[in-house]
This record gives structure tokens, C-alpha cells and sequence, in this order.
């Protein structure tokens, strides 16, 4: 897999711009390449072969959940007052989102014996309205503002797979020894849209900053 320092080493190349320049920094030429990266994968319309490559898919393996109060939490409204809602008891790690919504591969309990359907709290509202409802097994969630919501579930903890935007193990260093510098982590965005990312960056950055590059046209593949 490709680590942040692969992609950001090859756009330094195109603009010979050295780790000493103050206004091209690593935090610019990445922030540039996630704001592309997220446009390209929300119109991908392999979705399913996004989520099915395992090397991109990573997991939170025991999120807590507490519940929440119906009233005070605007998630939740319009729900009857029967409902329990169990909520994550911190905002999940941004998520990548694409034309279908989030993308979440599943969510589900520790052991995986139960998983969750992924809606929204007003289409959850309208189902439990129905008259069949109390025949519906399913155990639904839905994601809004960096939480996720679980209604009528007795879980404390659920396990979460998706792709997230960023390296779900990185740890913040500071003053630590012995850490992965963030250039070190895996970039978490496919292979195939790399190239596309990387010379929309460089037509950016070429017009933001009027820096001249090597690059003889749009077609050339920053990857050669």
C-alpha cells in the first residue's frame, strides 16, 4: 500500500519543492490530495470493490454505546417513546462518504451474531410506525454528525468496519520515542484513483501558487 510520504515525495518531485518550504508544506500537499481523493470516491461507482478490498477497510473493534435521551437529542426525534436509543458514546473517526452515504462495510456486534442495517432516523420512524413493525427482527443504525445511533438494542459495545479517512492506528507522537511519523501511515485511498488525485493536486497548486512544473500536459501519470 502507498503511505502518505509515497504521495507527497512524488508532488514535491513535480514542483522541486524541498521540505524547507515554509508554503509548500507535507500538511498542504496532503489536505489537497483527501479534498480530491473524497470528491473522486463519492462519484466512484464501484462501491462494492471499494468495500471489498480488505486492505482498505478498517475496523473499530469495540466502540462504546450509551444511551441517549430521546428528548434533548435531535437525532432523535419523532421517535415513540418506547424506543430505547443507544448512541456511540464518542464521534467515530471521520468517515469516507460517497452518493450512497457513508462507507460503512458493517457494523455489528462483538461476536458478529447480530448486524446492523444502516438508515436514517426518519425512515426508522417511519417503519416502527407501521402496523407489521412488531414482527420486525432487524437491528438498525443510522450515522449523523460523527455519531451512530442504535434504536432498541441492549449492546454496550459494537464493532465497526468501513473506510475511514485516515490511518485508524496512528497515535499522536509528540514527545514520544519510537512512533510512525504520519508521512510512515498507509494512505487509505485506492490505487486506481492515485493518478487522478495526484495531477488534479498538481493543477491546484500550479494555479495557486504559480509555481511552473515538468508536467508537458494533463495526461502525464505522476506515478511514472
Amino acid at each position: 500500500m502507498t503511505t502518505i510520504g509515497d504521495i507527497v515525495s512524488r508532488l514535491r518531485g513535480v514542483f522541486k519543492a524541498n521540505t524547507e518550504d515554509a508554503f509548500i508544506t507535507d500538511r498542504l500537499f496532503y489536505s489537497i490530495v483527501l479534498k480530491y481523493a473524497h470528491l473522486f470516491i463519492k462519484r466512484d461507482k464501484q462501491i462494492d470493490k471499494l468495500l471489498a478490498f480488505s486492505s482498505m477497510v478498517q475496523t473499530i473493534p469495540c466502540l462504546e454505546l450509551i444511551e441517549v435521551d430521546k428528548v434533548s437529542d435531535r437525532c432523535c426525534a419523532g421517535i415513540k417513546s418506547n424506543c430505547r436509543i443507544m448512541r456511540s458514546k464518542e464521534k467515530i473517526p471521520d468517515i469516507i462518504e460517497s452518493t450512497v452515504g457513508p462507507l460503512f462495510r458493517s457494523v455489528a456486534s462483538l461476536d458478529n451474531s447480530v448486524e446492523f442495517t444502516f438508515t436514517t432516523a426518519t425512515t426508522f420512524t417511519s417503519i416502527s410506525k407501521t402496523t407489521t413493525f412488531k414482527y420486525n427482527s432487524t437491528k438498525y443504525y443510522w450515522y449523523v454528525d460523527g455519531y451512530l445511533y442504535f434504536p432498541n438494542v441492549d449492546f454496550d459495545f459494537v464493532k465497526v468496519e468501513g473506510l475511514f479517512q485516515n490511518d485508524l492506528g496512528l497515535i499522536s507522537c509528540d514527545e514520544k520515542e519510537n512512533c510512525l511519523i504520519k508521512q510512515e501511515n498507509t494512505t487509505f485511498i485506492p490505487e486506481y484513483l492515485l493518478a487522478e488525485i495526484e495531477n488534479s493536486v498538481i493543477k491546484e497548486l500550479s494555479i495557486r501558487l504559480q509555481i511552473p512544473t515538468d508536467q508537458a500536459d494533463d495526461k502525464q501519470n505522476v506515478n511514472r
